[in-house]
C-alpha cells in the first residue's frame, strides 16, 4: 500500500463509482479497476460489495477507510511540516477554544509571530471541551482550549492565568438585576441556562443541585440571544459580552465567588512542527511576562 493508491482508494468512495472516480482522478478505468483489485489481492480480503452501481464497503473496506483517511490526512500534515522548514517558519496553526478572556494569551502570541513570520495562518475554531477533545484526538487541531481537569497521561498544558468567573447572565429589566451579586438561591425556581464546558465544573460545586436547568449551550452568543428573548438566565463566565450601553443583557457576579481555569493542551508523545513548538514556546513567554493589570 502506498498514499497514492489510498488516495485513489478514497476518491471511488468518495465518487461512488470506479468511472466517477477515474474521471476525478484524470485516470483510465480500467487502471483504476486494475489498481483496486491488486489492493484487494495485497490485503487478502474484498474491500468492495459486487453487483451494486455505487460503491458499498465490506466490514474489511470500513477499516481500510478509516486508515486511508489517517494516512492521507498524515501525509498533508508532513507536507506542511516541510514546508514550514523550507520556507522559514510557514503553513498552519490550528487552535480549539472555549470562550473565555483567557484566549488573550493566545490571540496576543499569534499577533506577535504572524508579524515576525507573515507567512504563517491560525486557524480558530470555537467549542466547547467535548467537541475539542475529539477534534484534538482526531488530529484535526494542535491545540485545545478547556476548562476542566486536564488529563496528564494523555496530554501536556500551560495553564493560562486569566480568572474566569462565574455569574448570571439575565436581562436589564429583570428584578434581579438590581442586585450587585446573586447567590445560587436567588436562582431558585427560575430558569437557568448553562454552558456545556462548564457543567462538569458547575456541577462538582453542586451549584446546579435544585435548579431548573432549562437548556444548554455551547456558544454564549447563541445563550446571550435565549436570555434576551426570554428562555431564562444563563450561567456562564463574565467579560464575553459587552453588556454596557443600548445592551439589553447585564451580568451579575456569583457569591461566593467561583471560577475556572483555563488550560492550553495539546497531545503527549507527539512530533511537533516547528510552528506549533515556537507557539508552544511565545505562550509560555506570554503567561510569564503577563501583566497582572491585563486579563
Amino acid at each position: 500500500m502506498d498514499i497514492r493508491t489510498m488516495q485513489s482508494y478514497l476518491a471511488v468512495i468518495r465518487e461512488g463509482t470506479i468511472s466517477a472516480a477515474a474521471q476525478a482522478l484524470h485516470v483510465a478505468q480500467p487502471s483504476l479497476s486494475r489498481q483496486m483489485k491488486d489492493l484487494e489481492e495485497e490485503l487478502g480480503a474484498p474491500l468492495f460489495v459486487r453487483g451494486n452501481r455505487r460503491i458499498k464497503l465490506t466490514e474489511e473496506g470500513m477499516v481500510l477507510r478509516k486508515r486511508a483517511e489517517e494516512m492521507v490526512r498524515l501525509m498533508r500534515i508532513t507536507e506542511d511540516e516541510i514546508l514550514q522548514v523550507r520556507n522559514n517558519l510557514s503553513g498552519s496553526i490550528r487552535i480549539g477554544a472555549g470562550e473565555s478572556i483567557a484566549f488573550h494569551y493566545l490571540s496576543r502570541t499569534a499577533a506577535e509571530l504572524a508579524a515576525e513570520y507573515p507567512e504563517l495562518r491560525f486557524h480558530i475554531i470555537s467549542g466547547d471541551t467535548r467537541d475539542l477533545i475529539d477534534e484534538l484526538d482526531n488530529g484535526l487541531i494542535d491545540f485545545a482550549v478547556i476548562f476542566t481537569e486536564v488529563d496528564r497521561a494523555l496530554y501536556q498544558s500551560v495553564q493560562l492565568p486569566a480568572e474566569n468567573r462565574f455569574g448570571v447572565l439575565m436581562r436589564k429589566d429583570c428584578d434581579l438585576a438590581a442586585r450587585k451579586t446573586l447567590t445560587v438561591a436567588d436562582l431558585a425556581d427560575r430558569p437557568v441556562i448553562i454552558s456545556r464546558a462548564s457543567e462538569p465544573s458547575l456541577t462538582g460545586t453542586d451549584i446546579l443541585s435544585g435548579l431548573n436547568v432549562i437548556a444548554t449551550y455551547n456558544l454564549i452568543y447563541n445563550a446571550s440571544l435565549m436570555v434576551e428573548d426570554g428562555l431564562g438566565l444563563a450561567i456562564c463566565f463574565d467579560h464575553l459580552l459587552n453588556t454596557t450601553g443600548d445592551s439589553a443583557l447585564t451580568f451579575r457576579p456569583l457569591l461566593p465567588s467561583l471560577t475556572a481555569s483555563g488550560f492550553l493542551i495539546w497531545k503527549k508523545y507527539q512530533a511537533l512542527s516547528p510552528a506549533v513548538q515556537l507557539f508552544i514556546d511565545r505562550v509560555r513567554k506570554t503567561v510569564e511576562n503577563r501583566d497582572p493589570n491585563r486579563p
